[in-house]
Protein backbone atom coordinates (compact mmCIF):
# COMPACT_ATOMS: atom_id res chain seq x y z
CA UNK A 1 0.00 0.00 0.00
CA UNK A 2 1.26 3.49 -0.77
CA UNK A 3 0.63 6.74 1.05
CA UNK A 4 -2.35 8.61 -0.46
CA UNK A 5 -0.52 11.93 -0.01
CA UNK A 6 2.98 11.29 -1.41
CA UNK A 7 2.73 7.76 -2.89
CA UNK A 8 5.65 6.31 -0.90
CA UNK A 9 5.44 3.05 1.03
CA UNK A 10 3.35 3.25 4.18
CA UNK A 11 4.69 2.80 7.69
CA UNK A 12 2.67 0.61 10.05
CA UNK A 13 2.64 3.26 12.78
CA UNK A 14 1.01 5.85 10.47
CA UNK A 15 -1.06 3.63 8.18
CA UNK A 16 -2.42 4.41 5.64
CA UNK A 17 0.22 7.15 5.53
CA UNK A 18 4.02 7.02 5.45
CA UNK A 19 4.64 9.60 8.15
CA UNK A 20 3.08 11.92 10.69
CA UNK A 21 3.56 14.77 8.23
CA UNK A 22 1.43 13.12 5.55
CA UNK A 23 -1.21 12.23 8.16
CA UNK A 24 -1.28 15.90 9.22
CA UNK A 25 -1.52 17.06 5.60
CA UNK A 26 -4.53 14.79 5.14
CA UNK A 27 -6.15 16.06 8.35
CA UNK A 28 -5.62 19.66 7.23
CA UNK A 29 -7.36 18.89 3.93
CA UNK A 30 -10.38 17.60 5.84
CA UNK A 31 -10.41 20.59 8.16
CA UNK A 32 -10.10 23.27 5.47
CA UNK A 33 -12.77 21.72 3.25
CA UNK A 34 -10.59 20.34 0.45
CA UNK A 35 -12.24 16.94 0.91
CA UNK A 36 -15.73 18.34 1.42
CA UNK A 37 -18.61 16.33 -0.01
CA UNK A 38 -21.06 18.47 -1.97
CA UNK A 39 -24.50 18.77 -0.44
CA UNK A 40 -27.70 18.31 -2.41
CA UNK A 41 -29.83 19.92 0.30
CA UNK A 42 -31.65 22.90 -1.29
CA UNK A 43 -31.08 25.01 1.84
CA UNK A 44 -27.33 24.42 1.60
CA UNK A 45 -27.35 25.34 -2.09
CA UNK A 46 -29.17 28.61 -1.38
CA UNK A 47 -26.75 29.44 1.44
CA UNK A 48 -23.78 28.75 -0.85
CA UNK A 49 -25.19 31.02 -3.56
CA UNK A 50 -25.77 33.83 -1.05
CA UNK A 51 -22.26 33.44 0.36
CA UNK A 52 -20.75 33.51 -3.13
CA UNK A 53 -22.70 36.65 -4.01
CA UNK A 54 -21.48 38.39 -0.84
CA UNK A 55 -17.88 37.33 -1.52
CA UNK A 56 -17.90 38.55 -5.12
CA UNK A 57 -16.89 42.19 -5.40
CA UNK A 58 -19.27 44.46 -7.28
CA UNK A 59 -18.14 45.28 -10.83
CA UNK A 60 -16.31 48.57 -11.18
CA UNK A 61 -18.21 51.40 -12.83
CA UNK A 62 -16.57 53.03 -15.86
CA UNK A 63 -15.19 56.53 -15.24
Amino acid sequence: MTCPICNTETVQKYRPFCSRRCADVDLAKWMNGTYATPSRDPDDIEAAIEAAEKATPAPEKPH
